[in-house]
């Protein structure tokens, strides 16, 4: 192979990828079986095996058992808005964001005590195995599962107090900054991450993706006075959603 010359299952995935961006191959079609492919494109069925795996991998196509490899339905992404640091005295920021992109979600939660692990550990600053408050959530925006999060909190902050339970209580489900505030903890700075990963099997599983399938990862530490005081890993399909950012120019 010469210098700038992809590997020919290279090629022929680029082309069929092709004639499903342009509408040639539209959603629900079947693909090419192997040996339409290898005769098309002149190449052994290793090879043709090969270019199927990669559009697969890429979430182009899907199998269907005892039906043959298909062309998905590709959606049109959406948008989940994330505004930065917000004032106290409003809704949570799920539901601040949802009303800016003039949507309605939903969501369900579940907390209990954990061991800080050492990723979550360096994140908000304590020691491993010192105990946090875990919550995972389950956001919805018109009954389809739109975000997936997963924050900690540690006990050393908001044990014995009314706001130990992030959606229980009189501020239930108020957010982090009015939560603190109402146990004299000033959040003054939030800060996130984002990167992207394959998601984990139940992950996908949630949110109704495929093996292989790429998830938007938020991760998100709101400190007070350089303390953390709640980090969170805030997941989103990439295929079906942008994080989009307004922040204020100071």
């Amino acid at each position: 192979m010469t210098f700038g010359e992809q590997p020919a299952y290279l090629r022929v995935a680029g082309d069929l990828r092709k004639k499903i961006a342009d509408g040639s191959l539209p959603p629900h079609t079947r693909l090419p079986s192997q040996a339409r492919i290898r005769e098309e494109y002149g190449v052994s069925d290793t090879v043709a095996l090969e270019a199927r795996k990669v559009l697969m991998a890429e979430g182009l196509v899907e199998g269907r058992s005892g039906s043959g490899t298909y062309v998905r339905e590709r959606p049109v992404p959406r948008r989940i808005a994330r505004t930065g640091f917000r004032g106290p005295g409003a809704s949570s920021p799920f539901r601040q964001e949802q009303a800016a992109d003039g949507t309605r979600g939903t969501w369900e939660s579940r907390s209990e005590q954990a061991e800080a692990n050492g990723a979550v550990a360096e994140r908000l600053g304590i020691r491993v195995g010192d105990r946090v408050m875990c919550t995972k959530y389950v956001f919805r925006d018109a009954g389809e599962v739109m975000m997936l999060s997963t924050s900690w909190e540690p006990l050393a902050v908001t044990g014995r107090t009314p706001v130990m339970l992030p959606e229980e209580g009189p501020l239930g489900g108020c957010g982090v900054v009015d939560r603190m505030a109402a146990i004299d903890v000033v959040v003054d700075n939030v800060a996130e991450e984002v990167g992207a990963r394959p998601g984990l099997a139940e992950e996908l599983l949630a949110l109704g993706g495929v093996p292989g399938h790429v998830v938007l990862v938020v991760q998100r530490t709101y400190y007070a006075s350089g303390r953390p005081v709640e980090t969170a890993d805030i997941v989103v399909p990439a295929d079906r959603y942008r994080v989009s950012y307004h922040l204020p120019v100071r």
